[in-house]
């Protein structure tokens, strides 16, 4: 919305405040003014003159004048220029305004002495539309006569406006009027409104234009009809003016005034050549099928239900949207029928978006417009046609009522305690009557909101009113008080330990949705029961996922095609086991019953967290993901231990159980090259997926795990390589070495694994590495020895290990 500050000053006598501070103070009150427009100070050096004579040049395809124009008052100097100009409206005598050599136009458009047509143009003549006061030029702007020679013509025609461009947001329909945005100024600097819609007008008549109400989107309809109206008269310049600053095009006179009273009142209006209509005015829904020429020139075929004004003749225009091609004001039209209405926005809003036909009555209509003003609009409009079209009122036509505002109640401390600060009770009644509500009663009030505020629906919405006129700037910003915590729960911190053990190994942490295809858990495997969403956000991921590893795949799946071949990242989060049940949904007329939310409980599928790690190109290896998990139980205090299987999407020979007390906790390992494959991910890739949530509850149950004995005695290393069957599982070979080398091993790891000649058929060689301490001594030959033979022969007795020569 554009509102000319000149125009906001009509309506709120005594305001002198500049336009940046008028924005300020609207800004204050939660109007969104966007921008201020600073239109005609870019003028400079135009004044009145007088056309002292004019010179007809010939021999020109167009009509080219020679003048002379005095721009000197009388008793001064004479100031006469020599000026060629193309227009024919003007004659001697006429005063004009004219820009002299050095003067400024709009657009930076600087005027100079030059020769054209071999004369010296000493100069310039300016129409209505060079100096911005018109959108179309018609010739020269004459002025009148009793304009004083030399005057600055920029003073005379009030061409220095500002222009506020305010944001109005859907629930204040009000503010898409001069009258609407004066209101609020005139409560933000205390001053009183000039309010324009107060002008009483005619009750009706029994001699008004017919009308018929046959819809129930329309509860009011005042036609006004206007005899004898001037088509050949114009709109004054000040009119065009008006409407240019708000960003309207002037048409004609008929159709300028409608729009003049619309920008200033908010209730849009549409004049009917009385001579194009057939009998009486019927506002009706429309049938599937009936067409319409609109006023833009477009056949529009109607589906049927939307508002229409009709007559005998049928569908003469869109009710709210815009108004139909046969009866529109022409060049010969004398007899005028102005409508002012109040249709139902919802209404207005829905046909306007089908016919895709956005228009200034349908924005101020959807938005809700104020059903008292159909007849003070209308008389408005009636008075500007009478004083500047010559034309005489007619009769009336007022139907319909408005229903009754409702009675609001509002406790007088309901706004200090929702502000956190204490508002008087003359202040919350005072600036519910500067919004316009009549407010009765004493404690609670009695609002009732005026005809103009639809959005003042309850007491949240009064509220709001007196703390944004009272200022949200003078609510005390005060931090709530925290009560004090208890700090993160146990299960929270080992939590957050193992996401940072497997950071602190170079992995990645990723956040990534939990919904699946069917077609990837396919892949992996199958025999993994997801429930299926009902209203998924994408019909191809209806899945919640039962484990991490779809979504950290495609993750490794989008780097590597990316260009980014190495890939170590890692996720904790929820997976959804079982595909739970359906329950009827509770009611909506109060809280689901502790036995429906049992119920509700009940019927979801379980979600323990998991944590899960992916390994791509130089980072893949079996051995590693399988450590990734390792790593996180010890620095949870726990024992993870590996144990080979074949599972599901790993490859049988490079994968592991991992096993926390001989419960399967997780697996990992080397995918299998049918899941590479299938996936897209490169080869030897690794993965790994844990129990989250049951490593958590071991590690809280356990308690904090004791410091560790840092011995200052230096370690010792000694390698033994045993052979065993394949079959043996190289975790159950460690086990018994680690049982049997005592408390003097302080670590083994595995280093090297032999099948070949030198060890026989279906046998292998396992090489691991110990480290051998002693907290309070330094180890002897013969201690390592002990050590080392004790732990081979608890290897033989169990695995049936032997030393490899």
């Amino acid at each position: 919305m554009r509102v000319p500050v000149s125009w906001l000053r009509s309506l709120v006598p005594g305001l002198t405040a500049p336009a940046e501070e008028i924005a300020g103070a609207l800004v204050r009150l939660g109007l969104e003014v966007e921008q201020v427009h600073r239109v005609g100070h870019d003028i400079s050096g135009v004044v009145v003159g007088e056309v002292l004579d004019v010179e007809e040049l010939t021999g020109y395809k167009k009509p080219v004048r020679f003048c002379h124009v005095s721009v000197a008052p009388a008793g001064a100097p004479s100031r006469i220029h020599e000026v060629v100009c193309g227009a024919t409206n003007f004659a001697p005598g006429d005063r004009v305004a004219f820009a002299t050599p050095g003067a400024v136009l709009p657009g930076d458009f600087r005027i100079a002495t030059r020769q054209t047509y071999g004369r010296t143009s000493d100069g310039m003549i300016c129409s209505g539309a060079e100096l911005g006061a018109s959108e179309e030029s018609g010739g020269i702007l004459v002025l009148a006569p009793d304009a004083p020679l030399g005057a600055d013509v920029v003073e005379l025609l009030a061409l220095r406006d500002e222009v506020l461009d305010i944001a109005v947001t859907p629930d204040r329909g009000y503010q898409l009027s001069v009258r609407g945005v004066a209101r609020e100024t005139a409560t933000a600097f205390g001053l009183p409104l000039a309010d324009p819609a107060l002008a009483e007008a005619p009750a009706p008549d029994a001699g008004g234009h017919p009308v018929v109400l046959a819809a129930a989107d329309c509860d009011r309809f005042v036609a006004r009809v206007v005899h004898g109206f001037d088509p050949t008269a114009t709109s004054p310049a000040w009119l065009q003016r008006r409407l240019l600053l708000a960003g309207m095009r002037p048409v004609s006179l008929a159709v300028d005034v409608t729009n003049a009273v619309m920008l200033e009142l908010g209730q849009p209006l549409h004049a009917y050549d009385r001579a194009a209509l057939s009998g009486a005015i019927v506002v009706r829904e429309a049938e599937p099928g009936e067409r319409l020429r609109t006023l833009d020139g477009q056949e529009r075929t109607l589906a049927g239900g939307e508002l229409l004004i009709t007559d005998d003749s049928g569908p003469i225009g869109l009710a709210g949207v815009m108004g139909g091609g046969p009866t529109e004001i022409t060049a010969t039209t004398t007899e005028i029928l102005l409508e002012a209405a109040h249709f139902s926005p919802t209404s207005i809003a829905r046909t306007a978006r089908r016919h895709r036909l956005p228009s200034e009555a349908s924005r101020r209509y959807e938005r809700g417009v104020d059903p008292a003003l159909p007849s003070a609009a209308a008389e408005a409009a009636v008075r500007l046609l009478v004083e500047l079209g010559g034309a005489t009122a007619g009769a009336v036509t007022d139907l319909g009522t408005s229903a009754a505002a409702p009675v609001l109640a509002l406790p007088l401390d309901a706004a200090g305690r929702l502000a956190g600060r204490d508002y008087a009770p003359d202040v919350v009644r005072r600036r519910l009557e500067d919004v316009g509500c009549a407010v009765t009663g004493t404690d609670p009030l009695q609002v009732v909101p005026p005809s103009w505020r639809p959005d003042l629906t309850g007491t949240a919405e009064l509220i709001e009113e007196v703390l944004r006129l009272e200022g949200y700037d003078t609510i005390p910003v005060v931090l709530p008080r925290a009560p004090a915590g208890r700090g993160l729960t146990p299960q929270q911190r080992l939590r957050r330990t193992a996401s940072r053990a497997l950071a602190a190994t170079g992995l990645v942490e990723v956040v990534l949705p939990p919904f699946v295809t069917p077609e990837v858990l396919d892949v992996l495997g199958g025999g993994m029961q997801a429930p299926r969403l009902l209203n998924p956000l994408s019909a191809q991921e209806a899945l919640l996922r039962p484990t991490l590893l779809p979504g950290l795949l495609g993750a490794a799946v989008r780097n590597v095609s990316r260009g980014l071949p190495d890939v170590a990242i890692f996720e904790t989060g929820h997976v959804f086991i079982g595909a739970g049940t359906s329950v009827p949904a509770p009611g909506v007329s109060g809280p689901p019953t502790p036995e429906q939310r049992a119920e509700l409980d009940a019927a979801l599928p379980r979600q323990p967290r998991h944590v899960g790690v992916v390994l791509a190109g130089r980072r893949a290896s079996w051995q590693a993901a399988i450590s990734a998990v390792a790593d996180l139980g010890l620095a949870l205090g726990l024992v993870v231990e590996p144990r080979a299987v074949a599972h599901g999407p790993f490859h049988p020979g490079r994968s592991a159980e991992l096993l926390l007390g001989g419960r399967r906790v997780g697996v990992a390992g080397e995918l299998h090259p049918r899941v590479i494959a299938a996936l897209g991910l490169p080869a030897r890739s690794c993965a790994a997926e844990a129990n989250l949530d049951l490593l958590v509850e071991t590690a809280a149950a356990a308690g904090p795990p004791p410091a560790p004995l840092v011995s200052h005695f230096p370690p010792a290393n000694v390698d033994i390589a045993v052979v065993v069957d394949e079959v043996v599982p190289a975790a159950d070979v460690e086990a018994a070495l680690r049982d049997g080398a005592g408390p003097l091993l302080e670590a083994i790891a595995l280093f090297d694994v032999y099948t070949g000649p030198q060890v026989g058929p279906g046998r292998r060689s396992l090489a691991y590495a110990l480290r051998l301490r002693a907290p309070d001594r330094t180890l002897t030959d013969a201690d390592v020895l002990a050590a080392r033979d004790a732990a081979v022969a608890e290897a033989g007795r169990r695995t049936g290990a032997a030393l490899r020569s």
